[in-house]
């Protein structure tokens, strides 16, 4: 693939860091190497000595000597080496990428940071942006700025809906566009593929193939933002874009916030190695690095649990999530009965939930919710256009007790009610 059309004029502009290139040569020295380069810190006159985590089932983590100087310390651009090794194992063992040997991976300061990036390196102001909808408000918050041209593509219980992302492309361009250096033919997909936020939609393996194949054919990168790719509630995980991806056109954000811990702010992406070297240029000048004491501490604790323990904890957070989904759907099914529909979420945190009789949520919730003691987010936030008025709205099932939910949703019907007596007035 011809990656330079991918890739703006801004991007294209980045060079290596040579301080940041110097750090690298660091860590691939032998021990009798004398170090002038950088201006590293010395690690001696850090007030910080040792540190031990106890973790749930009782073991420590120790972080002392060397690891505890690494978790203090300026550290390579592209991740902490040992972690960074886990995780492209990781990568292969759960992914098994066609194109693995044109493939890299880069840790990014959450998966949001690296996906950030991503689109900052590929857009120009007003260019058209294919989008699944309704889609995560985080990154509209992202592409905005760009004052892009949405594509929004419909989605139903089973994500995007591949029939609708071709006819949008082809009333409007040719596949052969792509080659067009003139075309205004977009350059992008954005999907979140497995318990999608806010819908928990996941996309079957038979539709992601359709989709690829319509990237194929009309030459789009497919941006995979997959955070809850271990919540997902069928045992067997569907395989993901990147698994089949033989042309090289996926860049996959994963995230650790959702299985190990949010405030650790560690995400990673995988994609080809033209695209995350840009990536990779924007970090030098801006992060740096991800956290290296966060990297140094998830390695440590990736070391101690081996995949076996690592896996066994992603199976007992997905569990944990699946029971309170169906708290949540007992609670939608006795109190929002009539009143409201939704599907049953095949992944992730959220119930996308549709208000009967009520065109608009926004004004019910942000004026009247809080009286009634209960809050969601309202479903204007996750459309391309959120000036027009949307039934939905979104609830998540990751934090309250069963207790609360319960009562949340009582509290809910009750507002509803209302709402629907005041829209009947008006």
């Amino acid at each position: 693939m011809n990656y330079s059309r991918y890739i703006n004029s801004l991007s294209a502009a980045r060079k290596s860091s040579p301080i940041r290139e110097m750090t690298n040569l660091l860590t691939q020295g032998s021990p009798e190497l004398v170090f002038l380069a950088g201006g590293l810190p010395n690690p001696n006159t850090f007030p910080f000595q040792s540190a031990s985590i106890k973790l749930r089932d009782g073991s420590n983590i120790q972080l002392e000597g060397k690891t505890i100087n690494d978790a203090l310390q300026y550290g390579p651009t592209q991740g902490y080496g040992p972690l960074l090794s886990q995780l492209k194992e990781m990568q292969q063992k759960l992914h098994s990428p066609p194109c693995w040997a044109d493939t890299e991976v880069v840790i990014t300061s959450g998966s949001q940071d690296g996906l950030c990036k991503a689109f900052e390196m590929m857009l120009n102001v007003n260019d058209h942006v294919i989008i699944q909808e309704p889609v995560y408000a985080g990154t509209l918050a992202i592409v905005n700025p760009f004052k892009p041209k949405y594509i929004p593509v419909q989605c139903d219980a089973n994500g995007l809906i591949p029939d609708l992302l071709r006819q949008c492309l082809e009333t409007n361009w040719k596949s052969e566009d792509a080659q067009s250096p003139s075309s205004d033919i977009p350059k992008v997909l954005y999907v979140n593929p497995a318990g999608a936020n806010p819908t928990g939609v996941s996309i079957p393996l038979d539709r992601r193939q359709e989709i690829y194949q319509i990237a194929k054919d009309y030459d789009l990168i497919i941006l995979e933002d997959d955070p809850y790719y271990f919540l997902q509630f069928d045992k067997k995980r569907t395989p993901s874009f990147l698994s089949i991806d033989t042309d090289g056109r996926v860049v996959r954000f994963d995230s650790l916030s959702k299985v190990l811990s949010s405030g650790i702010r560690l995400g990673y992406v995988t994609g080809p190695r033209p695209l995350m070297e840009r990536i990779l240029y924007h970090m030098q000048v801006s992060v740096i690095h991800a956290s290296s004491m966060s990297q140094v501490l998830v390695s440590e604790l990736l070391k101690q649990w081996g995949e076996e323990g690592f896996m066994g904890h992603v199976d007992r957070v997905q569990n944990f999530y699946l029971q309170q989904r169906e708290i949540m759907l007992k609670a939608a099914e006795t109190h929002l009965t009539g009143l409201a529909e939704w599907n049953v979420p095949q992944g992730g945190m959220f119930l996308w939930i549709k208000c009967l009789g009520i065109s608009d949520t926004r004004p019910m919730i942000m004026e009247r919710a809080l009286k009634k003691d209960v809050i969601l987010l309202p479903g204007r936030e996750f459309m391309t256009d959120p000036s027009q008025p949307c039934p939905y709205m979104r609830a998540s099932f990751s934090l309250p007790t069963p207790e609360n939910i319960d009562r949340g949703f009582r509290n809910l019907s009750e507002l509803i009610r209302e709402e629907i007596e005041l829209t009947k007035k008006n």
